[in-house]
């Protein structure tokens, strides 16, 4: 009975190339799935804003459009009457940066102002 000779050196540097080669070439395509181009994730994923009162993603059409009923606008017109001098204002808590309003719902600026803004007592 004859025995099959051994893989030669060569041959065995040569299969061991190659396959060295499938395997990191298959690692990078299977790496490379389900991942999204950095424009797709840019459009997906639009950078938080730098300031957190303008961040309106958690509040309810109803209440945008009462915002809009009450003309509230980020900047007050009117320096003395600012959402931070109002009766109506809610301060920002410790772990909260915006504060609210009693009339509506969603962050608010201290600076902001509405139609409906009453002075403090």
């Amino acid at each position: 009975m004859k025995l099959k000779s051994p893989i030669s050196r060569r041959r065995f540097t040569i299969k061991f190339f190659y396959l060295s080669a499938v395997v990191l070439s298959t690692d990078i395509l299977l790496g490379s799935c389900g991942r999204k181009n950095t424009e797709e994730e840019a459009k997906s994923n639009p950078p938080a804003s730098a300031d957190p009162c303008s961040d309106l993603s958690g509040v309810s059409e109803n209440d945008l459009e009462l915002r809009k009923k009450f003309a509230y606008a980020k900047e007050s017109p009117i320096i003395d009457n600012q959402c931070n001098n109002c009766n109506l204002y809610l301060p920002a808590k410790e772990d909260i940066p915006c504060g609210g309003c009693m009339l509506f719902k969603g962050p608010v600026s201290p600076s902001g102002y509405c139609t409906y803004w009453a002075p403090r007592v």
